[in-house]
């Protein structure tokens, strides 16, 4: 699928609606972006992506990126450090998985919503909100490239 379609069909504010539900609920980051990029390792331009974006600069290491390359129709979860010595790696097989079947059925807005709120979940887990006010470190826009 072309970049310009996919990012066409999603629904931008649920979407962002959904990441600061879910981070209202942690003092975890959550990104999606959506690459212009045809990707054959889904995981490794995520990673690239993640230290791209800044997400590696959270107090905590608790950044969740979500990566879409629609035109290589491929997808990718990504964690930091601090999450992710939490999770493991099944985790974000999970988290992949619970997106796959809503993107094979072309329900990418839905897909990604599932995506954010099981990531959000862990980091509400394991990143518990506190009594001090939360900073939102990471902007909660769907970025492209």
């Amino acid at each position: 699928m072309k970049h310009g379609a996919f990012v066409g069909r999603l629904d931008h504010d649920r979407i962002v609606a959904a990441i600061r539900a879910a981070e209202d609920r942690s003092r975890g980051e959550i990104r999606v972006h959506v690459s212009r990029q045809s990707v054959t390792d889904p995981e490794k331009a995520a990673a690239a992506q993640f230290e791209k974006l800044g997400m590696t600069k959270t107090a905590e290491r608790s950044g969740v990126l979500l990566f879409v390359a629609p035109a290589s129709q491929r997808f990718a979860v990504v964690g930091d450090r601090g999450i992710h010595e939490r999770c493991g790696p099944g985790f974000w097989t999970e988290v992949a998985a619970a997106m796959e079947a809503d993107f094979r059925q072309g329900r990418f807005t839905d897909g990604i919503v599932k995506g954010v709120t099981k990531a959000g979940d862990a980091l509400a887990e394991h990143f518990p909100r506190t009594g001090s006010p939360d900073v939102n470190e990471l902007s909660d826009e769907v970025s492209e490239d």
